[in-house]
Formats: C-alpha cells, sequence, structure tokens
C-alpha cells in the first residue's frame, strides 16, 4: 500500500503544480494596466505640457498665462525698438514722411490696444470672447509692422529693419498659438452644445413614448348655467326704450300768467 500512497501524493503535487501555473500567469499579466492609469492621472494632474494630443491645441490657464507673458515681451520688444525710428531725418518730401509718421501713429495706438486685450485675458484665460479679440488685436498689428519693417529697412538701417521683422515673426507666430487654442475651446463648447441637443432630443421622445403608452380619456363637464352678476344698466344708459314712468312721478306744475 506504501507504493500507491506514495504515487498518489507525486500525483497530487504535480497537479497542484501545474493548478499553480495558470495562477502565477494571471498576476504576471495584471501589473502593466494598472500601472498605465496612474501615468496618466499623474500627468493629467501634474498639468505638464500637453504632449500627447500634439495637434489638439487645447492649454491649461497657466500655460495659456505663459503664452500672453511672451505676447507682452514682444509688445514691449516692438514699443523698444519704434523709440529707436527717427523718420523727421529720412531724406525724403513731406508727402512720403507724413504718412509713414501716421502709421507709426497708428501702430502705437493698435500696440496699446494689444495690450490691454492680453491684459483682460490673463485674468479669464478660458473666455473665448476675449481671446478672440486679443487674436484679432495681434492680426491688426502684424500687417502695419511688416510694412514699418520695410520702410525702415529701406530708409534708416537695414539692421533695425530686421529686427522689426524678427519681433514680427515672434508675434505671429504667437498669434498661430493662441488660434489653436481658441480653436479647442469653440470645439469643446460645440461637443457640448451637441450633447446638450442630443440628450434633449431623447428626453422629448421618451416623454413621447411614455405619453402615448398612457392615453388620457375625456371627463365629462357637468353643464353649469351661467348668471350675469354684472350691474344692470340704467335707463338713462339704456336710452329709456321700453320703459314707462313710475305711477308716482308727479305731472309738471303750469307756469302761473304774470300780473
Amino acid at each position: 500500500m506504501k507504493p500507491v500512497a506514495i504515487l498518489a501524493a507525486i500525483l497530487a503535487c504535480s497537479a497542484g503544480a501545474w493548478a499553480q501555473k495558470p495562477e502565477q500567469a494571471q498576476p504576471e499579466a495584471k501589473p502593466p494596466a494598472p500601472a498605465a492609469t496612474p501615468q496618466t492621472e499623474t500627468a493629467g494632474g501634474a498639468q505638464p505640457a500637453p504632449a500627447a494630443p500634439a495637434g489638439d491645441g487645447y492649454l491649461t490657464p497657466a500655460q495659456v498665462k505663459e503664452l500672453l507673458h511672451k505676447v507682452w515681451l514682444a509688445d514691449y520688444r516692438i514699443n523698444d525698438l519704434l523709440s529707436e525710428v527717427h523718420p523727421e531725418r529720412w531724406k525724403l518730401s513731406p508727402a512720403v514722411r507724413n504718412p509713414f509718421q501716421q502709421t507709426l501713429e497708428t501702430l502705437r495706438a493698435q500696440l496699446v490696444a494689444l495690450d490691454g486685450w492680453r491684459t483682460q485675458l490673463e485674468t479669464r484665460p478660458d473666455s473665448m470672447y476675449l481671446g478672440y479679440m486679443t487674436y484679432a488685436a495681434m492680426d491688426a498689428v502684424l500687417p502695419r509692422l511688416d510694412g514699418v519693417a520695410r520702410s525702415i529697412a529701406q530708409h534708416e538701417n537695414a539692421s533695425l529693419g530686421a529686427q522689426f521683422s524678427q519681433a514680427g515673426n515672434q508675434l505671429f507666430d504667437l498669434q498661430q498659438t493662441l488660434g489653436l487654442y481658441l480653436g479647442a475651446l469653440l470645439r469643446n463648447q460645440d461637443q457640448v452644445l451637441q450633447a446638450m441637443q442630443s440628450n434633449l432630443a431623447a428626453c422629448q421622445n421618451e416623454l413621447g413614448y411614455a405619453l402615448r403608452a398612457r392615453p388620457v380619456t375625456a371627463k365629462p363637464v357637468k353643464n353649469v348655467i351661467t348668471r350675469y352678476q354684472g350691474r344692470r344698466p340704467s335707463p338713462r344708459a339704456s336710452g329709456g326704450a321700453g320703459r314707462t314712468a313710475p305711477k308716482s312721478a308727479a305731472p309738471p306744475a303750469k307756469p302761473t300768467p304774470k300780473k
């Protein structure tokens, strides 16, 4: 009997070993899935640059403020360069110099407007209206800045004109980033609006089916004679038609002749 017991023990151990192999393989396959989830949650909580959706364009509030700070630096650089422009020294006729000076004044005013919209957007980074106005202010500055850079390179200093062009290129790149961010905000709002419309349509359909399943029968209403409780018109108001004078009314007195 002992060999039989030993053989049974060996078979039981081997069966236990074969049964433990799948169980040991399962824990090895499970850890990768939980490990990937905390990484995405940590990346979202730390709010780094959205590297995964490269073409998404969405920015966090901190990234929007950083972008607007770069816009302020570009604005400050352009104003600093404008202080070095002296069109009165150019050998040009007044008919050419005066329009250019007007262009410079307009450019300075547009830079002031850009800084105003930028400051408001910095306080409300998620405002699509302020973002659009900032984008439009940058779009108004860029063409005039390019014309000023060409005139300066032609009539005053090529190096100074190149610096204007470089500042304009930086401002253009910042405008493109801001445009992508505005597109992301508009896309999110459109998706929310579309979801609301779909939910509303589903609720209307569900309500219509629910009301159709339970038809409401008409209830009989008791016939009631209406009584007029208003004020009856007086004989004078009705013109006295069809009415006789009361019997107690005395006849009018005849006039007595004078002596």
